[in-house]
């Protein structure tokens, strides 16, 4: 089977379906680590509702989805903050997609993306239960830099040169 990576429109049926499933995997992590449960479903809705991703579009900002043989596999998306630094978002794949590759593919194909929109520089923050999404951007050559958000989640900040 192979990947693919194309642009995707933030509204569309694929990528309302991966944000759905990227928040709800993200959030319910959180949850059940620091509360032993799962996500209320009203929060989970509201907060799902109000990530639109309408920043992830041209020029400022792009939505990829990688596929898989055809099916959605999963996301990646980056928003320009300013004229050199981009800001990487969204990395997400199906649980049953890991482990080949994609993830790798996105992130690199999101820095392509944004190098194209002008962008030198890709920062990211990330939780400290996410410890793969950490490995990734470690081996992805990203480091640890010292905060750039006051986001109330993130844990860990990183950046990257787009050379």
């Amino acid at each position: 089977m192979a990947w693919t990576v194309t642009p995707e429109p933030y509204d569309s049926p694929v990528a309302v379906a991966l944000w759905r499933a990227y928040y709800t995997e993200v959030s319910d992590r959180w949850y059940l680590l620091h509360e032993g449960r799962r996500t209320d479903p009203e929060e989970l809705e509201r907060e799902i509702a109000a990530g639109t991703g309408a920043d992830l579009t041209p020029p400022r900002g792009r939505l990829l989805v990688a596929r898989y043989g055809g099916a959605p596999a999963g996301s990646a998306g980056f928003r320009l903050l300013d004229g050199a630094t981009a800001e990487l978002t969204r990395v997400f794949l199906y649980e049953g997609m890991r482990g080949r590759g994609g993830a790798g593919l996105l992130v690199r194909a999101a820095e392509d993306a944004a190098r194209a929109a002008g962008a030198t520089r890709m920062i990211l923050d990330t939780r400290g239960d996410l410890v793969e999404a950490r490995a990734l951007y470690a081996r992805l050559g990203y480091t640890e830099t010292a905060p750039h958000n006051d986001e109330p989640y993130a844990e860990h900040w990183f950046a990257k040169r787009l050379g």
